[in-house]
C-alpha cells in the first residue's frame, strides 16, 4: 500500500501565503472603492436632481404668478376697472421683491415672493437668501420655519430683456455636496401675454 500513497509533505510555504492574503486583499480594497464611489456618485445625482426639480418649480411658480396677472388685468378691464402689470408681485414697481437687480425667493407653497437684497446676475450663486426648508411628512420643499432645515438655497434674478414685453428669469440652486459646494442655474426668457 506504501506504494499507492506517497507521503507529501509539501505545504504553503509563507511567501505563497503572503502573496495569496496581498491579493486578497487589493481585491477587496478595490470592490470597497468602487462601492464607495458608486455611493458618492449617486449622492451628487440625487442633490443634482433635487435641484433641478426646485428651479423648475421657481420658474413655473412665476409664470403661473405672470398668468394669474394677466388673467386678473382681464377681468378688471371687462368691469372697468384699472389693470395691474403682468409682473405684479414680482418686479412690476422698484419696491416688488424680484425688481431687476434683486435676489428673490419664491415660497411656492404660499405664492409669495421674498427679496434678499441685491446683486448682479452672474453664473456664480449671489448666496442671498436663506436655505429652504423642508416639511419631512410629505416631502415639500418650502421656508415654513417649523420644517426641518435643508441644504438648498433657491435664489431667483430677473433681468429686463425688452422694456415691459420680455424678462429673463434666472434660478440659481445652490447646496454642499460631498465634494463641496455646488449650484445649478436655469435661465429662461418669459414674454409679456398681456
Amino acid at each position: 500500500m506504501n506504494k499507492f500513497f506517497k507521503k507529501n509533505n509539501k505545504g504553503f510555504t509563507i511567501v505563497e501565503t503572503l502573496v495569496a492574503i496581498a491579493i486578497l486583499s487589493l481585491s477587496i480594497t478595490a470592490t470597497f472603492t468602487a462601492v464607495q464611489n458608486g455611493i458618492r456618485f449617486s449622492t451628487t445625482a440625487r442633490d443634482q436632481i433635487t435641484a433641478f426639480y426646485l428651479a423648475q418649480q421657481a420658474v413655473e411658480n412665476i409664470k403661473n404668478i405672470r398668468d394669474n396677472n394677466v388673467l386678473f388685468s382681464l377681468s378688471q378691464i371687462s368691469i372697468g376697472n384699472p389693470s395691474r402689470g403682468w409682473l405684479y408681485g414680482l418686479s412690476g414697481a422698484g419696491g416688488d421683491p424680484c425688481y431687476f437687480g434683486k435676489v428673490c425667493q419664491i415660497d411656492s407653497l404660499l405664492q409669495t415672493a421674498t427679496s434678499c437684497g441685491s446683486a448682479a446676475i452672474t453664473t456664480n450663486p449671489p448666496n442671498l437668501c436663506v436655505n429652504m426648508t423642508q416639511n419631512e411628512d410629505n416631502g415639500l420643499y418650502g421656508y415654513n420655519a417649523s420644517w426641518g432645515a435643508t441644504r438648498f438655497k433657491r435664489e431667483i434674478q430677473l433681468e429686463n430683456v425688452v422694456l415691459n414685453r420680455e424678462v429673463r428669469v434666472v434660478v440659481t440652486v445652490s447646496w454642499t455636496g460631498n465634494s463641496g459646494p455646488q449650484f445649478f442655474q436655469v435661465k429662461e426668457t418669459l414674454l409679456n401675454r398681456e
